[in-house]
């Protein structure tokens, strides 16, 4: 991992393990609404951090920014 790397997975406000809700900013078409858990910190895009996360009622993963997501 290099250093500009692991830097940006540092400043991620959300910890993998933690149970988040789409803020409906955006567009996530057919997202189902509730829970979400965070999977994975993902490095940065376009200037925004990212996270893989994943709800109990569907069956595939998403990959969203930072800024879209809120605690549970």
């Amino acid at each position: 991992m290099t250093k500009m790397h692991r830097k940006s997975v540092d400043n991620h406000r959300f910890a993998v393990g933690a149970t988040v809700r789409l803020n409906r900013i955006g567009s996530f078409g057919n997202a189902v609404s509730g829970a979400y858990k965070i999977l994975a910190k993902l490095p940065e895009q376009d200037g925004e951090l990212q996270y893989r996360i994943k709800s109990e009622h569907e069956p595939y993963q998403r990959i969203v920014k930072e800024y879209q997501l809120e605690r549970d």
